[in-house]
């Protein structure tokens, strides 16, 4: 979440005995500045350099290198906070739906036939349930784990508890989905439904404090590290919640937390022997039972998925007891060839591979003859915890199907249908239509079995034909199927695990990159930034390093490093992506301008504004000769490039490149396209920093009443469009309506996305800024206390929001007559940016230039003249001396010359800012007024 600066250092207006009105006051937290253009695959857009953080909300990774946005149009302040957004689409928001008890967001598995009780093993379990909340299964793969799960997660449903959530563990991103996709069903505070982790943190959150009754299910933990900042909470004090794991990991990092570990093994003797009885009595088969039942059991290693496979076979064949122990002791010899006894990694692997072989060859005589050992060996290719039916009839698969048939055939839908579910009814998958887009699923040991008996010559066919059908099936924009999307990320991972290398023949298979695309679109930005660094690695192992492939998983890399924060690592990947596609492209290949103008928000973000400009008014150029004025991508450079003619004073320049935009918009896309809203409040920003309120106010006026017809009172956006015309409000000098504005939206903002959520954080700040200027110290200071001890709780004391709202308190300190306290943390701030920014970043110059103003509060005179005097020559030098914080470093120092009685000096200051502000700003703007009368103030005998 970028957060907004209202810069305001104290002018030589400003009484000696009132501070200035902060450092930086949080205001608005969906706009974002500068869109990304895209490197060779990238687009999206960034936010302001807030406190120095990487501030992109969304951003969008496409191979095809399309440009798009997609982030909230709100504008943010004054000061010299950036101000500029673009954004993809605005959906009406629906009307909120209730939440309806009981609940369960994910089909729980059905119980298998002959489903076994295991009574002194669910004794164990239901002992330890009932000293912990929190129960971990484990064991080897095919004990029967899940379904024991599943039978306690139908018990919680006939016994009527609230909340049921099976949750497929085996991958942490899925985890987090899963999470995220609850929290807005159940409503949890803070869940906003545009980062998944935050709405993942947000339920999480809920489970620690509902009244309601749940029980999580986290099947198949592969990597408890991962997991454990998403280990479900203890219980509530109700006691209500229970949690239950199964995995195959024996570490001790399962027990903490308050759970317990609970052992699963193999069936008893008799209890496999109970397990074929009725799973044959059932399919009214028993006549298939005889005296050789118990040692087939043993000879099946007791294992109930081995077991499973071999009763399916039994029913399908019409096989006894007898007659499957000598096919499964014939099996085992051949077995030997295809998976020697050393390969098997796992105890009981060849128990279940040889029971597979004899279904598989059974199941491949049946009709749709020959295709249900290729169609296994796809789907051992996938997640295990599921696929959706709809990837069996995309082409490439029944492409892959037809093949392995006749030369040239290409197998029809009903067929592909014909064979999963001759699979299921061997027992060798799982076809569950109310799974959803994991309605096809396949055992993990299964999987195993099928691809280590499966011939290398068939993966590289089998893996592009899988990984075409994943691509082909997702959705053009996630958020229209967003568990779609999450089952694509899933099997993705699986099939990247076992496909070696043959998704980089002859080049980076596209799903690679849609993958990237979808992580970011949901907000997984760890997550992705491992994708993109693993892509870019294997890119360049297999490619090269000049491959186009390698500069777009490269370009994708950076911006990811961005969109955590990491930005000095993001311009050195973009420096280099840039270089290289201008040796290897040309300086106007289409990718080469999205490398530039990307690098451009990076330099922008750092602080670097005028190598930003640089940049972005070649793109400029080179776009309206290459594309024509009124192109997307023309008018999205021009955007940027006023955000960063705004940022260093060009403020005229800026409000004409904003006029135009919005003229182009209007007639091109709409009044009331999403585009043309969002130009519109940037045109609003702009009229607001040149001292044009009423204009500001008139334009932010219309987009909230535009934002709350198109989305609703309460939606984000249109929260945001209310707190910007609050800063217009303020700026205005009409406290009250501000303040009015600001209340609300703190109190919406708490409802619905709940007390800690970063949105309530801004919007508390805000209405802190405006207590303040209203005269209500210490309600302002209340509030600000409450935003610093949520920032250093929830982000860490070094986290920049953390440093600005120790400086927005510190400014309250000072105002309320705290100065002692208010010097101590701004040198606080002052040492950390430093350390964190660097001496001449912009944010380091306004801490320095508010702890010089804190010291001549303090009578500290030289020490405030020595910072004032080291401020003004940085701006001088970084900023240009026409800036406006460069006036305002000229004023503030004229104060202190006044102060120690160095008129002279300040009159001649004071007369330069005068005549810039004057010429610059215009006669009537707020600034040039206040510093005018000063100037009067100082001449007077």
């Amino acid at each position: 979440m970028p957060w907004r600066r209202r810069d305001r250092e104290r002018d030589p207006a400003t009484p000696a005995d009132v501070p200035a009105a902060g450092d930086e006051v949080v205001v608005v937290d969906s706009g974002d500045a500068h869109a990304f253009d895209g490197g060779s695959a990238v687009s999206g857009h960034r936010g302001p350099p807030a406190s120095g953080t990487g501030g992109a909300r969304t951003v969008h990774v496409a191979r095809s290198g399309a440009a798009t946005a997609s982030a909230p149009h709100a504008v943010a302040i004054s000061g010299n906070a950036n101000v500029r957004i673009t954004h993809q689409n605005i959906r009406a928001a629906p009307d909120p739906v209730p939440v309806r008890w009981p609940l369960v967001p994910r089909p729980v598995p059905a119980l298998a036939s002959a489903f076994q009780d295991r009574t002194p093993l669910r004794e164990r379990i239901d002992r330890a349930r009932a000293e912990h909340a929190g129960v971990v299964l484990s064991g080897g793969g095919g004990m029967g784990k899940s379904q024991l799960a599943a039978a306690y997660a139908h018990q919680a449903l006939a016994d009527g508890v609230d909340l049921v959530l099976w949750v497929d563990a085996a991958d942490t991103e899925q985890v987090i989905t899963t999470y995220a996709n609850t929290a807005r069903l159940v409503a949890a505070p803070g869940a906003a439904g545009s980062d998944a982790e935050d709405d993942a943190r947000a339920f999480v959150n809920w489970l620690a404090t509902t009244p309601r009754s749940w029980l999580v299910v986290l099947d198949d933990i592969t990597d408890p590290r991962a997991l454990e900042p998403w280990w479900p909470p203890a219980p509530s004090p109700s006691g209500k919640g229970r949690v239950l794991d199964t995995t195959r990991r024996r570490e001790a990092l399962l027990s903490g937390g308050g759970r317990v570990v609970v052992d699963v093994d193999t069936y008893t003797q008799a209890e496999a022997e109970t397990y074929l009885r009725e799973r044959l009595t059932h399919a009214a088969c028993a006549h298939l039972l005889d005296q050789d039942a118990p040692l087939l059991a043993r000879e099946l290693g007791l294992l109930p998925l081995a077991l499973a496979h071999a009763a399916a076979y039994m029913i399908n064949e019409e096989a006894t007891c007898a007659r499957y122990l000598r096919l499964f002791t014939a099996g085992t010899a051949r077995l030997d060839k295809l998976l020697p006894r050393d390969a098997d990694t796992e105890r009981y692997g060849r128990p279940v591979a040889a029971a597979l072989l004899l279904s598989l060859d059974a199941a491949q005589r049946a009709e749709p003859t020959g295709l249900a050992g290729p169609a296994l060996a796809l789907a051992a290719l996938l997640d295990p915890a599921g696929h959706p039916r709809e990837l069996w009839t995309h082409p490439s698969v029944l492409n892959h199907l037809g093949t392995h048939r006749t030369p040239d055939t290409v197998a029809d839908a009903e067929t592909a249908h014909a064979v999963v579910r001759l699979l299921h009814r061997y027992g060798l998958i799982t076809d569950d239509s109310r799974h959803g887009p994991r309605a096809v699923r396949i055992h993990a040991l299964t999987a195993r079995a099928a691809r280590e008996t499966t011939p290398d010559t068939e993966l590289p066919t089998a893996v592009h034909a899988i990984a075409d059908a994943l691509h082909g099936l997702w959705p053009a924009q996630d958020h229209t199927d967003q568990d779609l999307a999450a089952v694509l990320r899933a099997n993705t991972d699986t099939l990247t695990t076992h496909a070696g290398d043959h998704l980089w023949h002859p080049d980076g298979h596209a799903v690679l990159y849609r993958t990237g695309h979808s992580l970011n679109d949901a907000g997984l930005h760890n997550a992705s930034t491992s994708h993109w660094r693993r892509t870019t690695a294997d890119a360049e192992r297999l490619l090269g390093a000049e491959h186009p492939d390698t500069l777009t998983a490269r370009a994708n890399l950076a911006v990811s490093y961005w969109q955590v924060g990491r930005i000095g690592e993001a311009i050195d990947l973009q420096e280099r992506v840039l270089a290289d596609s201008e040796r290897l492209l040309g300086p106007e290949h289409h990718d080469t301008l999205k490398s530039r103008a990307n690098l451009a928000a990076s330099y922008w973000q750092a602080g670097r504004i005028g190598e930003a400009i640089d940049l972005e008014e070649r793109v400029v150029a080179v776009r309206e000769r290459l594309l024509g004025p009124e192109h997307p991508d023309t008018l999205k450079s021009r955007a940027n490039l006023a955000v960063s003619y705004w940022q260093v004073g060009r403020i005229g320049e800026a409000i004409d490149i904003d006029e135009r935009v919005l003229a182009d918009r209007e007639r091109l896309l709409g009044a009331e396209h999403p585009d043309t809203l969002t130009a519109r409040a940037n045109l609003a920003a702009s009229y607001r920093q040149a001292g044009r309120i009423g204009e500001a106010i008139d334009l932010e006026e219309r987009v909230l009443a535009d934002s709350e017809r198109l989305l609703g009172a309460e939606h984000p956006h249109t929260l945001s469009a209310r707190a910007n015309l609050a800063v217009s409000y303020w700026q205005a000098g009409r406290i009250g309506e501000a303040i009015d504005l600001e209340e609300r939206v703190l109190a919406d903002s708490e409802r619905l996305l709940g007390a800690e959520h970063p949105r309530t954080l801004t919007a508390r700040a805000n209405l802190a800024a405006s207590y303040r200027q209203a005269g209500r110290i210490d309600e302002a200071i209340d509030l600000e206390e409450r935003v610093l001890a949520d920032s250093e709780r929830l982000l860490g004391a070094e986290h920049p929001h953390t440093l600005s709202a120790r400086a927005n308190l510190a400014v309250s300190y000072w105002q309320a007559g705290r100065t002692g306290e208010a010097i101590d943390r701004l040198e606080r701030v002052l040492f950390d940016r430093e350390r964190l920014l660097g001496a001449e970043h912009p944010h380091t110059l306004t801490s320095r230039a508010n702890l010089a103003a804190s010291y001549r509060q303090a009578g500290r005179i030289d020490e405030a003249i020595d910072l004032g005097e080291q401020v003004l020559v940085d701006r001088e030098r970084l900023l240009g001396a026409e800036h406006p914080d460069t006036l305002k470093s000229r004023a503030n120092l004229a104060t202190s010359y006044r102060q120690a009685g160095r008129t002279g000096e300040a009159i001649d200051l004071l007369e330069r800012v005068v005549a810039d502000s004057e010429r610059l700003l215009g006669a009537e703007h707020p600034d040039t007024l206040a510093r005018l009368a000063a100037l009067r103030e100082l001449r007077r005998p």
